[in-house]
C-alpha cells in the first residue's frame, strides 16, 4: 500500500525504522491573496469560499463530523475535502493533533497555536510578506519542530499544511531557488493551470533580485507556512523522523529547508526525512512530481539532495460515493496531510485499502447525515 519512487532504499530504510510507531500530526495552516485570483484553485469554489478553506478544514480534522462548525467545508467544484482522508486516520489512530495559525484572514475556531505571522500577499507583488515575519516564523518553526519532536523521540512528525494557492507559492519558491519547476507542480484542478500559474510567478520573479537569499525568497514571493514547515522539519529532523505530508508543496518546502539549512545554527539530518504524498499526485498526467522531485539537486544550494518520495496507493474507484469517486478523475488529489495520513495508516497498523476506504467513507456518511 506504500510506493517509493524516488531514493529507494533511502525511504526502505525509513519506513523500517518507524513501522509500528505512532507519530504526532501537525498541521499549519496559511493563507496568501494568490488563492483568491479567479480560478487559481479549486479548493473553494469561489474566491471568497478558499478565504475560509483552512478554517474549515482544521475544524474538521480537529473535532470530527458531528460537530457543529463554524467554519463549514466550503463547496469544491467537485469532491469533497481531503480533510476527510485525515480526519479518519486520526481518529482512528489516535493520533495527537496539533495546529498552527501561520498567517489566517481570520483565527480559526480550534485551539490552534498562534505564530504570530500574517497572511501573505499576493505573489506577483514581489512583496509577499515583510523578511522580518519570514524571520520570526522560521524561528517560530525551530522552536515547534523541537517541541514536536520532543512528544516522540522514536517516532515522527507528520507536518502537514493547509494552504489554497499553496502550489502556486511553491512554484515561485522552486524556481527563484534555481529550480527547473514549470509544468511538475501539481494543482487541485483535474488539468492543472501551469500557464496561468507561470504568469502570475513571473509577475513576482521580476520584482525580486537575482541570488537572493531563500529568507528573502519567501518574503517576495511566499507564503508563511513554508518557512514554519522548514523550520519545524529542521529542529525536529535531529531528534525523530519527519514526514513532509504533501506533493507540490512540500517539494518546495524540502528545497527551502535545504537552502536555508546552509547556515551553521540551521543543520538538519535529510535521511530522517520524506515526502509522503496520495498517488493521485503521483499520477496526475498534467503534473510531473517524480520529475519535480529529481529535479530538486540542480540548484546549486542544494548540494544533491533528493527527497524519498512516496505515496499511498490508496483508490476510490471503488467508493460509495461519487464525491470520493472523482478524486480518480483527478480533481483535489491531496491535502491536509492526507497521503502521510495513509501512509501512516499502512505503517502504525498495517490498514488494507479495504480498511482505509471504509473508515474514509464513514467519515463522509457521518458529514452527510450531520449536515441534514
Amino acid at each position: 500500500m506504500i510506493s517509493i519512487y524516488t531514493q529507494v532504499e533511502q525511504g526502505k530504510a525509513w519506513i523500517a525504522k518507524y513501522r509500528g510507531s505512532l507519530p504526532v500530526f501537525a498541521c499549519v495552516l496559511g493563507f496568501t491573496e494568490t488563492a483568491l485570483i479567479p480560478g487559481i484553485s479549486a479548493a473553494g469554489l469561489t474566491p471568497e469560499d478558499r478565504k475560509y478553506t483552512a478554517c474549515a478544514d482544521a475544524e474538521f480534522l480537529y473535532y470530527g463530523a458531528e460537530h457543529q462548525p463554524q467554519y463549514s467545508l466550503p463547496p469544491l467544484t467537485a469532491g469533497a475535502s481531503p480533510v476527510l482522508i485525515s480526519r479518519a486516520v486520526v481518529e482512528a489512530l489516535q493520533i495527537p493533533v496539533y495546529l498552527f495559525n501561520a498567517g489566517l484572514p481570520q483565527f480559526p475556531a480550534v485551539p490552534a497555536i498562534d505564530l504570530g505571522g500574517l497572511p501573505a500577499r499576493c505573489l506577483s507583488t514581489g512583496k509577499a510578506m515583510d523578511l522580518a515575519t519570514v524571520q520570526h516564523l522560521l524561528e517560530q518553526g525551530l522552536i515547534w519542530g523541537d517541541r514536536l519532536a520532543a512528544e516522540v523521540p522514536q517516532s515522527y512528525v507528520i507536518l502537514s499544511e493547509c494552504v489554497v494557492g499553496g502550489t502556486t507559492t511553491a512554484l515561485a519558491v522552486l524556481t527563484a531557488l534555481g529550480i527547473d519547476a514549470i509544468g511538475k507542480v501539481n494543482s487541485s484542478h483535474p488539468i492543472c493551470n501551469h500557464q496561468q500559474k507561470w504568469e502570475i510567478v513571473q509577475a513576482g520573479l521580476q520584482k525580486i533580485p537575482p541570488h537572493s537569499h531563500p529568507l528573502e525568497i519567501v518574503a517576495a514571493v511566499g507564503d508563511p507556512m513554508q518557512v514554519v514547515v522548514a523550520g519545524m522539519a529542521i529542529a525536529a529532523s535531529r531528534r525523530c523522523g519527519v514526514i513532509l505530508a504533501g506533493g507540490t508543496q512540500m517539494l518546495a518546502v524540502y528545497a527551502l529547508t535545504t537552502a536555508i539549512s546552509q547556515a551553521p545554527n540551521l543543520f538538519w539530518q535529510p535521511t530522517e526525512v520524506i515526502v509522503g504524498t496520495t498517488r493521485w499526485v503521483i499520477e496526475d498526467s498534467s503534473g510531473g512530481t517524480v520529475d519535480l522531485a529529481l529535479s530538486l539537486d540542480q540548484s546549486s544550494k542544494n548540494q544533491g539532495i533528493v527527497p524519498p518520495l512516496l505515496s499511498t496507493q490508496l483508490s476510490f474507484a471503488n467508493s460509495l460515493y461519487p464525491q470520493l469517486q472523482v478524486y480518480e478523475q483527478g480533481f483535489v488529489k491531496e491535502g491536509v496531510g492526507a497521503g502521510a495520513a495513509c501512509i501512516t495508516a499502512h505503517l502504525y497498523q498495517n490498514w488494507p485499502q479495504s480498511q482505509l476506504l471504509a473508515a474514509i467513507e464513514d467519515q463522509f456518511q457521518r458529514l452527510s447525515q450531520f449536515k441534514i
